[in-house]
Formats: C-alpha cells, structure tokens, sequence
C-alpha cells in the first residue's frame, strides 16, 4: 500500500532558479522540503543533439493529494522549455515524517 508520499525530481541550471523554485513550492505548500543537489551533470538528447550541461537536482517531498498543482506550478516558474517532473512513490516512509509531510502540505 502506497503511503500516499511522493519524491519528485527536477533538474534547473543554477542556483538562482533552484532557490526561486523551492522556495515558491515550500511558502505555497505544495511541497513539505526541497533539498538542493548541486554538481549533476545531465548527458540528453534535444531536438536531435546530445547536450551535456552542468545542472542542480531537486529532490522534492510532497503528498500525492498536492502533485498535480506541484507540478503545474513547477512549469510556471522553470525557465526550460520541457522541464523534468518525475514523482516516484515512497511506498514506505518513517510514520512521523510522513506525518509532517501531510501537516506541511495541507490546503
């Protein structure tokens, strides 16, 4: 049985970006944390070429109840044409974190 939590990966090209956006998603409570990871490097393909750029990973922690408007609001505020938002269930978390999960993102 799912828990109901999610984990939600988006890659930005810089600081600037990664603190705009998690700060926006934490003060909007769409998402209970956001953790910033710098120093990813991202090897894909677009529109017919291989990029290789130096990004931030956001690793972001929400209910199931909150990811659609996430990630709506997500594409507003990234500067990306397509941006990566991938939710993957955390089918078991600790009872008082997701607890405070689920008080954090409340309505």
């Amino acid at each position: 049985m799912s828990s109901g939590a999610r984990v939600v990966l988006c890659t930005v090209p810089n600081e600037d970006v990664a603190e705009h956006i998690a700060r926006t998603l934490v003060e909007e409570r769409l998402c209970a944390c956001v953790n910033v990871l710098p120093g990813v490097r991202s090897i894909y393909r677009w529109k017919d070429r291989v990029e290789d750029d130096r990004e931030l990973l956001l690793l972001i922690k929400t209910h199931v109840d909150r990811f659609a408007e996430l990630e709506q609001r997500i594409r507003t505020l990234h500067p990306y044409e397509v941006c990566e938002v991938v939710a993957l269930d955390a089918g078991a978390v600790a009872a008082p974190y997701l607890a405070w999960l689920q008080t954090e993102t409340r309505k």
